[in-house]
């Protein structure tokens, strides 16, 4: 009996340390959530407020996600200017947690936010200006950004959890290497459809845009928030007559008739980008399926003849 306890013993004590052990990590939405899940493989798991299929410009917290904030030692999120439903609960609610907001990273590429023209009209005719040297919150279209995030992310787990500071660095790394591999298959995919014009929902691609040589012809949206008017969207039917958008692509989480209704008496095809992971699993490999999809996506309308 007692040889029986000690293999006993042993066997717990090789085995991995409780996933309930790990710091407390919150993330805002599923791409960062990727990012996190892959740097604390085998040691914890972080959570997500913005389950896939939800906007994190129109998201409203639950009870139950106040209180992960309560009790996160850790909140990734990309910042003020994008989740806009964290400002105020991070200010009140997670004041014992450390938020690590992506778009302050040192070294990060960020692009201005665009304004007037087919980015911004209002249904006067207007230009709708951001404010003075404003930043486009959608840097995680850029795997470059998303690997300074893991290396961030290792090194704000290492300082929580010092006992595991080598796993979470080899974690980066593979990360890393998986998204240096995951640009190189990106570039191969869309690099084919420089050239081809095409028309978005909202504004939210241009880091994907940037990095991979596209052609966006403009938006149907100012905001998400904001439905076009009548004017407006003959405003963007017109464009896409004039430039020849092969393509107007519609959102999952925002309503698909409105896409319909732009394409109207044009010549341009429908697609979809999903850029927030609608029906893929949460973890590691989630961040690689939503760029691929939004690679097949583009691939799929833009390359047909």
């Amino acid at each position: 009996m007692r040889i029986f306890r000690h293999a006993a013993l042993a066997v717990l004590l090789a085995l991995p340390a409780a996933a309930d052990a790990a710091p407390r990590v919150v993330t805002s939405f599923a791409p960062l959530h990727s990012i996190l899940a892959g740097v604390m493989d085998g040691i914890g798991a972080p959570e997500m407020l913005v389950k896939a299929g939800a906007s994190p410009h129109t998201y409203a917290m639950r009870p139950s996600e106040a209180r992960l904030l309560e009790e996160a030692q850790l909140v990734f999120w990309i910042g003020p200017d994008y989740e806009t439903f964290l400002r105020r609960p991070l200010a009140s609610l997670a004041g014992r947690a450390r938020a690590v907001s992506m778009a302050s990273l040192p070294g990060l590429t960020k692009l201005p936010a665009r304004s007037g023209g087919a980015w911004e009209v209002d249904d006067h005719g207007h230009g709708h200006k951001h404010a003075a040297n404003a930043t486009d919150s959608h840097m995680f279209l850029d795997p470059r950004n998303m690997m300074l995030l893991a290396q961030a992310a290792a090194n704000e787990l290492a300082r929580l959890d010092p006992g595991n500071a080598d796993r979470y660095a080899a974690n980066a790394t593979k990360t890393v290497a998986g998204l240096e591999a995951l640009d190189r298959e990106l570039a191969a995919t869309l690099r084919p459809l420089a050239g081809r014009p095409f028309v978005v929902f909202h504004d939210a691609y241009q880091y994907l845009e940037a990095r991979y040589g596209l052609s966006p012809a403009g938006s149907i949206t100012i905001s998400p928030e904001r439905r076009p008017g009548a004017q407006r969207i003959q405003r963007i039917r017109e464009r896409i007559r004039r430039v020849q958008a092969a393509c107007v692509f519609a959102e999952p989480q925002f309503e698909p008739s409105l896409v319909r209704t732009v394409v109207e008496a044009t010549d341009a095809r429908t697609g979809t980008l999903d850029y927030v992971g609608v029906g893929v699993p949460p973890g590691p490999d989630a961040y690689a399926s939503v760029m691929r999809g939004l690679a097949a996506s583009l691939s799929a309308c833009l390359a047909r003849p």
